[in-house]
C-alpha cells in the first residue's frame, strides 16, 4: 500500500512538472510571438497589376498600414529583374508566386526573410521604374523609355530619363562644371547642382551626347565652350547653356566610344570612356576595369547601411560594415556594373575596404589605417620577444655567399626600422662556409620561412645556352695594266763614212759617286761604230719611250717588235706590255662557346706583335711592346620565358696593317679592326645576319708623255694604264642553341 501511494505521487509529480513545462513554453511562445508582431507590425494585404493610359504598368501594394520610406530596391538588365525590399514587412498573401498577364511583367515573387519582404518582379524585357507611397499604399510604375517614345511622336533616339524632378521650392540651378581625365583615359564631366532633386535627362544624338538638367539655371560665368581636346580623352568639347528654362550640356566625343553616367549626392557625372575597335566583335564596347553585373539603384536620401545592404543581396558577398559608417545618400545608377556602384559609394563617403575571400570589410579610410598600423606595430613587438631558431641550408647550385649577400641586402619597400629593410629580421643573422657551401641563419621562424622560400627559387640548375658564330670576310681583286716601251735609231752617210746615232734611254745599272748603282736614264745622244760598212747597230735596249706596265705583284705579258731597214740602217724598237689578274678568296671564321644563362663568356684567338719604340738617341733605351690583333666574341645570353634568346654581343675581327714610323724611332704596325657590337633577339636555334660591311675601291691610273700621250690613237704608245677593282664584303651569323641538358664531361 505504502509503495503504491509512493508511486500514485511520483506519477502526480511528473505530470505537474510536464503541465509546468507546458505553460512555460506557451509563454515564451506567446512572446515570441509578440516580438515578432512588434518587429514586423506591417504586412502586404493586396497587389493589382494595371495597365495605365500612357502604356506603363502599373503595380499597387496595399499595406496594413502606410510605410514610412518607400521599398529600397535594384534592377538587374540580364535576365530582367527588378527587386523591392519592404522593411519590417510580412507578407498576407494567399501565394507567394502570382502570375501576371501584361507585356512588361510575367510573374511577381514574395520572399520573406530576416523581418522583411523581398518582391521580385520577373520581366520581360529591361523596365524603368519609380516608386511612391499614397497613403498605406506603396506604387510602383514600370515604364518602358522606348515605348514612351514613340507614343509621343519622337524621333527614334534614346533618350534615357536619368532622374525626375522633385517638388520642391528652392529653385534648381547649376553650380560648376569640371573636366577631368580619368586613369584609363575616359573624360570625366563633373556637374556641381545646387540640390539633389534636379531632373536630369541623358540621350544621345547623332555624334553627340545632350544633357538635359530640368528647370535648372545657368550661371553667366558657366555659358561656355570648354575645348578638352587636350586631355587626350574622347571628349572633344563641352557646351553649356541655358535654354527654354532648362540648362543643356552638349558633350561631343570622338573616336568610338561609350557614355555612362551616375549621380552622389549633388554631383553628376558623366564618363565618356574610348573603346578599343576589335574586328571579331560584332558590338564593340567595353566596361573597362569593372567586370561585375550590371545593376540599376534609384534612392532618394537613403541610409549608406541599406544601400551596402542591397549590393550585399545581389551580388552574395558577406559585407561587413563599421559601426563609425553613418550618413545618408542620394544615388541614381541606371546600367552599372555592381563593382564600380560600390567604388562611387566608397568614394563619396570618404570609405575603403579590405576583402579577404567572400568576406568585404567597409570602414572610413582613416579607421583602416589606424587599424593596419596598429598590427603592423604589433607584429612588430612580436617579434622582438619571440624565440629565435637557427636553421642550415645546403646549396646545390648557387653560391652560399651569393644567397647571404641576398638575404641581407634591403627589401625593396621595407620600412627602415624592421632590420633595416633586409629579408632578416634586426635579431637575424647568417654565415656561410665556403667548404661546404652551407648557409647558416639564425632568425624568428616567419623569417626563416622567407629565407626557404627565397632559396627555393634561387638555388636551381641554370639553362646554359650553345652560341655559334660565322665571320665571313670575301674579296674580288680585278686589274689590268697596259705598256709600251719604244726605241728609235737611224743610220746615216757623213763625210764619206756609214755612222749610226740616235736617242734613247736605258733601263740599265748606272754607277753613282758613292760606288753603288741606282736604276736612271743615261743619255746616249749617238753611238758611232766607224770602220764597217754597213755600220754594226747597238742592242736595242736603248729606248726612246719607257712606260712599261705598272705591276703590283706578278710578271706583265710583253710583246716586242724590231723593225729593220738594213738599206738606210734604221732600227724602230717597240714592246708591249699588259697584265690581267683577277684575285678572289674567302676568310671563314667561327668561334662557338657555352655559358650560363645571363651569364658573359668571352672567347678569342690571334696574334701579339712586337715592335720597337724609342733607342733614337744615346739616352734613350729602346723597348719592345706588344699589339693584339685578335678575332673574340663576348657574348651574354639570355632565355626568355617563350625559349627565345636574347643576346649582348661584342665581336671584334683584328688583322695586321701597315707599318707606321714613330717619332723616336722605329715603326709600329696598324691594327685594321672590324667591330660590332648589338642586342638581339632570336628563336632557339635560328641563325640571324647581325652585321655586315661592303667596301669596294676603283682606281683608274694613266702616265704619259706629255703632249705626245695626248694625241688621238698614236698617243697609246707614249702612256701606261691602270685599272683595278677591289671589293670586300663581311658578314656576321650569329646561331643560339639551348642546350636542354647539361653539358656532358669527357672522361
Amino acid at each position: 500500500m505504502n509503495a503504491n501511494r509512493a508511486g500514485c505521487r511520483a506519477e502526480r509529480s511528473v505530470r505537474a512538472l510536464h503541465t509546468w513545462i507546458a505553460r512555460l513554453a506557451g509563454v515564451l511562445a506567446l512572446a515570441a510571438a509578440g516580438v515578432a508582431l512588434g518587429q514586423t507590425a506591417n504586412s502586404i494585404e493586396q497587389v493589382s497589376v494595371t495597365r495605365g493610359a500612357s502604356g506603363n504598368t502599373i503595380v499597387r501594394f496595399t499595406l496594413k498600414a502606410a510605410p514610412a520610406n518607400p521599398p529600397a530596391g535594384f534592377a538587374v538588365v540580364s535576365p530582367p529583374r527588378i527587386a523591392l525590399d519592404f522593411m519590417g514587412t510580412t507578407s498576407s498573401l494567399p501565394s507567394n508566386q502570382r502570375a501576371v498577364d501584361d507585356p512588361a511583367l510575367r510573374s511577381l515573387q514574395f520572399v520573406e526573410a530576416g523581418g522583411r519582404t523581398r518582391v521580385v518582379f520577373n520581366l520581360n524585357k529591361p523596365q524603368t521604374y519609380e516608386t511612391k507611397v499614397e497613403g498605406n499604399a506603396v506604387v510602383v510604375t514600370l515604364s518602358d523609355n522606348a515605348a514612351a517614345v514613340a507614343a509621343a511622336g519622337a524621333a527614334p533616339a534614346k533618350v534615357q530619363r536619368f532622374a525626375e524632378a522633385a517638388p520642391t521650392s528652392e529653385p534648381h540651378a547649376l553650380r560648376d562644371v569640371d573636366f577631368r581625365r580619368g586613369a584609363s583615359g575616359e573624360g570625366r564631366v563633373i556637374v556641381d547642382l545646387a540640390d539633389n532633386a534636379t531632373g536630369i535627362d541623358i540621350r544621345q544624338q547623332g555624334r553627340q551626347l545632350i544633357v538635359d538638367f530640368q528647370k535648372t539655371a545657368v550661371p553667366k560665368n558657366l555659358e561656355r565652350r570648354m575645348d578638352v581636346g587636350d586631355f587626350n580623352t574622347p571628349v572633344v568639347t563641352v557646351d553649356t547653356f541655358p535654354q527654354n528654362g532648362d540648362a543643356r550640356m552638349v558633350i561631343e566625343p570622338r573616336g568610338i566610344w561609350e557614355y555612362s553616367a551616375y549621380q552622389a549626392d549633388n554631383r553628376f557625372i558623366v564618363e565618356v570612356k574610348p573603346v578599343q575597335e576589335d574586328p571579331n566583335k560584332l558590338v564593340q564596347g567595353g566596361r573597362g576595369r569593372y567586370k561585375g553585373e550590371k545593376l540599376s539603384l534609384n534612392f532618394q536620401n537613403i541610409d549608406v547601411r541599406s544601400v551596402l545592404q542591397v549590393i550585399a543581396d545581389f551580388t552574395g558577398l558577406n559585407i561587413v560594415t563599421s559601426d563609425t559608417v553613418t550618413g545618408n545618400l542620394t544615388l541614381r545608377l541606371k546600367d552599372v556594373p555592381w563593382d564600380q556602384a560600390l567604388d562611387i559609394i566608397m568614394q563619396t563617403k570618404g570609405l575603403d575596404m579590405r576583402k579577404n575571400g567572400n568576406i568585404v570589410l567597409i570602414a572610413p579610410r582613416e579607421e583602416l589605417a589606424l587599424k593596419e598600423k596598429q598590427q603592423l606595430e604589433s607584429q612588430s613587438q612580436i617579434n622582438d620577444l619571440e624565440p629565435l631558431q637557427t636553421e642550415t641550408f645546403q646549396l646545390n647550385y648557387a653560391r652560399a655567399s651569393d644567397i647571404l649577400n641576398i638575404i641581407n641586402s634591403t627589401r625593396p619597400g621595407a620600412a627602415g626600422a624592421e632590420g633595416g629593410g633586409r629579408f632578416l629580421s634586426k635579431r637575424g643573422t647568417a654565415f656561410v662556409d665556403p667548404r661546404t657551401n652551407i648557409l647558416f641563419v639564425t632568425d624568428i621562424a616567419s623569417r626563416l620561412e622567407e629565407v626557404r622560400s627565397i632559396i627555393h627559387k634561387v638555388d636551381t640548375a641554370v639553362r646554359q645556352v650553345q652560341i655559334e658564330a660565322r665571320i665571313v670576310i670575301a674579296d674580288d681583286t680585278f686589274s689590268r695594266s697596259l705598256g709600251v716601251r719604244l726605241g728609235q735609231q737611224t743610220g746615216a752617210t757623213l763625210f764619206g763614212g756609214r755612222y749610226a746615232f740616235g736617242s734613247a734611254g736605258s733601263l740599265s745599272p748606272i754607277a753613282n759617286t758613292s760606288g753603288g748603282t741606282s736604276t736612271g736614264v743615261s743619255p746616249t745622244p749617238f753611238q758611232i761604230a766607224s770602220g764597217q760598212n754597213p755600220p754594226a747597230f747597238s742592242d736595242p735596249g736603248n729606248l726612246n719611250v719607257n712606260l712599261p706596265a705598272i705591276v703590283a705583284s706578278g710578271t706583265p705579258a710583253s710583246l716586242a717588235l724590231t723593225l729593220i731597214n738594213l738599206g738606210s740602217g734604221n732600227l724602230l724598237n717597240l714592246e708591249l706590255q699588259a697584265l690581267e689578274a683577277d684575285n678572289r678568296g674567302k676568310v671563314v671564321s667561327s668561334p662557338r662557346i657555352v655559358t650560363s644563362d645571363n651569364q658573359k663568356a668571352s672567347i678569342s684567338q690571334g696574334t701579339q706583335i712586337p715592335y720597337t719604340t724609342g733607342g733614337g738617341g744615346s739616352t734613350q733605351t729602346a723597348q719592345t711592346s706588344f699589339k693584339d690583333a685578335v678575332l673574340s666574341l663576348d657574348v651574354t645570353p639570355q632565355i626568355t620565358p617563350d625559349n627565345r634568346v636574347i643576346m649582348y654581343v661584342e665581336i671584334h675581327k683584328d688583322s695586321v696593317g701597315q707599318n707606321v714610323p714613330q717619332a723616336g724611332g722605329g715603326f709600329a704596325p696598324a691594327i685594321d679592326t672590324k667591330r660590332i657590337t648589338t642586342t638581339i633577339a632570336v628563336n632557339n636555334g635560328d641563325t640571324a645576319v647581325i652585321g655586315g660591311i661592303y667596301e669596294e675601291t676603283v682606281t683608274n691610273t694613266v702616265s704619259k708623255v706629255p703632249f705626245l700621250g695626248d694625241i688621238p690613237v698614236a698617243g697609246n704608245l707614249f702612256k701606261s694604264t691602270l685599272k683595278s677593282a677591289e671589293k670586300t664584303e663581311l658578314l656576321i651569323f650569329l646561331t643560339p642553341r639551348i642546350v636542354k641538358d647539361s653539358v656532358t664531361a669527357v672522361r
